[in-house]
């Protein structure tokens, strides 16, 4: 996948949605609390943050946000073009500050652009849902974004809190994932499982939003026990 290109294309879909809101001050049902206004700028910090990772090659990146005179599109897509230049200029192997060293997963600024694609599409859902027209993730950012979940942000969580378990997430477009948790962590399978704790049916995309927490289960089929919701609220709590 090129990632790039999908961080330019998920970015876009945000933009729209926010340029087609009657307000920015409109709310954000999978961000409690956020307005678009909100949305639009915690995403461009986070691509000013990142595009500033990349640079520093290893150093701590500052936070950024729009002054008030900024026009808050236009101080949008300039962090998006940031981020796409930096990652531009920058090898994919080139060592860069990351939060999820602990996961084991590359620290470089080719990982930095997978979870970018990561970032931008569900907050772009989140946008086009705060305007009433929520689309699909495309397949393959959800089927990406999936195993990087796994293996990034549940792989930095440490100890899984409860029975050790097998969780299987099936796509109905015919891809599937199975996460082994346990007391040492959770860990992405690399072979099907002989059996599962449960096993969780749907489009890539309604699991991977349902994951963060946005997919209403009703969405989804699930057979087995409660391993799905424990780790739903594993991650939204921590």
């Amino acid at each position: 996948m090129d990632y790039l290109a999908q961080i330019a294309a998920r970015s876009a879909t945000l933009r729209d949605a926010v340029a087609s809101a009657p307000s920015v001050e409109a709310r954000v049902p999978g961000c409690p609390g956020w307005t678009l206004h909100d949305l639009t700028t915690h995403l461009g910090g986070v691509q000013r943050f990142w595009a500033e990772s990349v640079r520093l090659r290893g150093e701590r990146p500052t936070w950024h946000e729009p002054s008030p005179a900024d026009e808050l599109l236009t101080w949008f897509d300039a962090s998006t073009a940031d981020l796409l230049s930096a990652l531009r200029e920058a090898s994919p192997d080139q060592p860069c500050f990351t939060w999820w060293g602990a996961s084991g997963a590359p620290q470089t600024a080719g990982a930095v652009a997978r979870h970018q694609v990561q970032e931008a599409a569900v907050h772009a859902w989140d946008a086009e849902e705060a305007i009433g027209k929520p689309s699909p993730l495309p397949v393959e950012v959800a089927s990406d974004a999936i195993a990087e979940f796994v293996e990034v942000s549940l792989g930095s969580m440490g100890a899984w809190p409860h029975p050790p378990a097998v969780l299987t997430l099936t796509a109905t477009e015919g891809r599937s994932w199975s996460t082994n948790l346990t007391p040492s962590g959770a860990s992405l399978l690399t072979a099907p499982p002989s059996s599962s704790t449960a096993t969780v049916t749907g489009t890539a995309s309604d699991l991977l939003l349902g994951l963060y927490g946005r997919s209403p289960l009703a969405a989804l089929s699930t057979t087995g026990d409660q391993t799905f919701d424990r780790l739903r609220a594993w991650v939204n709590t921590d």
